[in-house]
């Protein structure tokens, strides 16, 4: 039986797992040893969660950094230890006379360049330990404000005492930070009920495959339509081709001078590097003071990418 080697599968989180175990299903199904995710949902989260294998893990960073997309619910008027729906109640509050505007007014200064206090249940971590983790021992520890940055924030419906946002933030960002700094804001305490992803850089949840669907079509060999090409999260960098020997140097890690026509950039710049028969075999970086381009990631990826002729740099 076939097993994926190297690319990325775009799940559909479940509610009431975490992340990890998301990773540890796929990585039983597939066979597969070097699996990770990319970007951590909160057990009570769903949606976009793409899972690297093989040597796509390699390419983790390029989604982790990207900009999110969330459809957050907000209780109001319950604060929990946790700024979520799993943790203990620590105030009520009657919410009768919030209306939709005094909640407008309370999201304009969450927009934009914000300083955000994660809560003491994250994922962060504190001397190697998960803060989540050293909150349940007892430890309270408070994570460092973070610079982070709010796109878009909108409420699309207000259902006393349930609001409805729509955020599109920058890597870092805490929505259940967001709820509990609504409820301070309003002075009648919130939390996170729900939160769905709906984006993480190129994938979005239009496209995801439910779990259970992607451990079945593991189970019985019929993955690879839902297995997406390590590069697919880098096309937004300039392919160049190489010939045979250009990209036996690069496999190397030997820089290169590439063929004219491909060799002029600005200094440092980036680009996705193929063999003439289309493998994806490096990312490059043109050192133009030496007139060279210098590999900066090498793969070995036996098969050729859709995405070789794809934004070609000429």
């Amino acid at each position: 039986m076939k097993r994926p080697s190297h690319g990325i599968f775009n799940v559909d989180k479940p509610p009431g797992i975490t992340s990890m175990d998301v990773v540890r299903q796929i990585k039983r199904f597939s066979s597969q040893r070097h699996v990770g995710h990319a970007g951590t949902l909160d057990p009570v989260a769903t949606g976009v969660l793409p899972v690297c294998l093989g040597q796509a893990t390699r390419l983790m960073q390029f989604i982790v950094n990207t900009r999110k997309e969330y459809l957050a619910t907000v209780h109001l008027g319950v604060s929990t230890d946790t700024y979520d729906s799993v943790g203990e109640i620590i105030h009520r509050q009657d919410v009768s006379d919030v209306t939709a505007e005094m909640i407008e007014a309370a999201l304009a200064p969450l927009r934009g360049v914000v300083e955000q206090t994660p809560p003491a249940f994250s994922a962060l971590k504190k001397q190697g330990r998960r803060l989540y983790a050293l909150a349940r021992d007892g430890v309270a520890v408070q994570a460092p404000p973070r610079t982070v940055e709010v796109l878009k924030l909108e409420m699309v419906e207000w259902q006393p005492p349930q609001a409805r946002l729509s955020v599109q933030c920058s890597r870092g960002f805490d929505v259940r930070s967001l709820a509990h700094d609504l409820g301070q804001a309003l002075g009648c305490g919130a939390h996170l009920s729900q939160l769905r992803r709906l984006r993480t850089g190129p994938f979005c949840a239009d496209d995801t495959t439910p779990l259970e669907a992607l451990t079945t079509s593991l189970g019985n060999n019929t993955w690879e339509p839902l297995f997406l090409p390590p590069d697919c999260v880098v096309l937004h960098l300039p392919a160049v081709q190489m010939d045979s020997w250009e990209a036996s140097q690069v496999m190397n890690g030997q820089a290169v001078p590439l063929s004219p026509g491909t060799h002029y950039a600005s200094h440092l710049q980036e680009a996705r590097a193929y063999s003439r028969d289309g493998r994806f075999v490096a990312l490059m970086r043109f050192d133009r003071t030496a007139a060279i381009w210098r590999p900066f990631k090498v793969f070995n990826i036996d098969r050729p990418s859709p995405y070789s002729s794809r934004n070609p740099l000429v």
